[in-house]
Formats: structure tokens, sequence, C-alpha cells
């Protein structure tokens, strides 16, 4: 699963899970670009993955995003591979109690954040003669409980994001999958419950593995899938 050669951008490549998928595509010998908003988050992902190549962009911000894309391409020779895993958690009131900036909130970072990076990144796909996307959702767009509306609501639509590309995208020679965590193991996420039983949460690295897959050679007859990604979380 070789992916020397190619060109790979990945949304939120500071965080918890990106980091990780940052450091597997360089791995593999792809050409890794993340976008940032945040030079200190930036600056300790270059500690670990110090190829890693940084623009700093607004990805809710469609004419910089499709500005940075394309610059990216240019530079590049194209666009091989997108992983949108910018997103975030926020809610835990019930819908009646949550105010409409939450859901907004929501969307925007989970939902436009993909929606406007697939925009600008696919027509340089589509040139290059192919490609792949993997988006990341989650367990609670299938399994939503309550107290997760707003965060359930945005990551649901990333499925069907996700299966609308897919058809779209097929005469292009284009995958498009989605992976679905539960919590993943972070430091972020230990402090935030500290009592709960982490060794059943899932590594980042583990995840990273299965998107390293999904968008190699060997997923090619892969697309339009949901994948679940929490082991026994």
């Amino acid at each position: 699963m070789d992916l020397a050669g190619t060109v790979a951008i990945v949304t939120g490549g500071t965080g918890g899970l990106g980091v990780a998928v940052v450091e597997r595509l360089l791995g593999t010998g792809a050409t890794v670009i993340t976008q940032y908003v945040n030079e200190p988050a930036f600056a300790r992902l270059h500690e670990c993955c110090p190829t890693a190549i940084g623009v700093r962009v607004d990805l809710t911000d469609e004419a910089a995003a499709k500005a940075a894309y394309d610059a990216i391409a240019a530079t590049h020779g194209g666009i091989d591979i997108l992983v949108n895993s910018a997103g975030g958690f926020a809610g835990g009131e019930p819908v009646h109690q949550t105010p409409w900036s939450l859901w907004q909130s929501q969307l925007d970072i989970n939902l436009k954040t993909a929606v406007i990076s697939c925009a600008a990144a696919i027509p340089h796909m589509i040139t290059r003669g192919g490609g792949a996307i993997v988006n990341v959702s989650s367990r609670t767009a299938t399994q939503a409980g309550a107290n997760l509306a707003a965060y359930a609501a945005t990551k649901r639509a990333v499925l069907q994001l996700t299966e609308s590309l897919a058809a779209e995208l097929l005469p292009h020679d284009i995958t498009v999958n989605a992976v679905l965590p539960s919590v993943i193991d972070t430091p972020a996420n230990r402090a935030a419950m500290p009592n709960a039983n982490h060794e059943r949460w899932v590594k980042p690295s583990e995840i990273a593995e299965v998107i390293h897959f999904l968008v190699s050679p060997a997923a090619r007859i892969i697309s339009g899938a949901a994948i679940p990604v929490y082991g026994k979380a």
C-alpha cells in the first residue's frame, strides 16, 4: 500500500486523529499537506512530522479554501487524496435547551469544512484521473443517544455527503468512503473522561491504518462505504 508520488491533504491534521493520519501517510511516501489556523498546534505536529507541509487557511471560507487547494495542486502537481478529519464535538443538552448557535457551529466545523474541501479538491482529482476521499463521521451518526442531536445530525450529514459523492464521482475513478469512530483514545478525551475505561477506546494510529487502506490502491473497489472503527468502545 505504498503511496509514493501521491499528494494527500489531511484537514484537521493537528487534531488527535489528524496527527496520526498525517504520520501514517507520510510513512507510506505521500506528500502530506494539512491546513491549520492555530500556529502552536501546527508547531506540535511539525515536531513529530517534520516533513508535513502546513497551509494556514480557514476551511469555512469557501474562497480562501479554493485558493489554497489551487495553490497546493499547482505547487505539487495535483491532488490525489483528501482526508476530512477536521471536526469537533459540542453539545450535551436536550434539543429544546440547545441554542441554534451551537447547531450552526457544529454544522460549520463538521459538515461545512468537508463540503468546501471536497468542492476545492475534486476538480484537481478529476484532472489527475482519479483519487480517494475519506470523510470522518462518527458512531453517533447511526447510534445517536440523548443530548447529542446537533453533533449527531452533522455527522449523519457527512454520511449522506459520502454516499452522494461516491455516486457522482464513480465515472471519474474517485472513491469516497467514511469511517465512524466512537470515543478515540486521545489525551483530550482522557482528560475529559478520567473515570472511563480507556482500554476499550481505539487509538488514533489504529484508525489511521484503516484510512490508509481506504486511500490506497488496495481499496479501489470500495466506495460509498461507512466503516465502523470503534472496536470495543
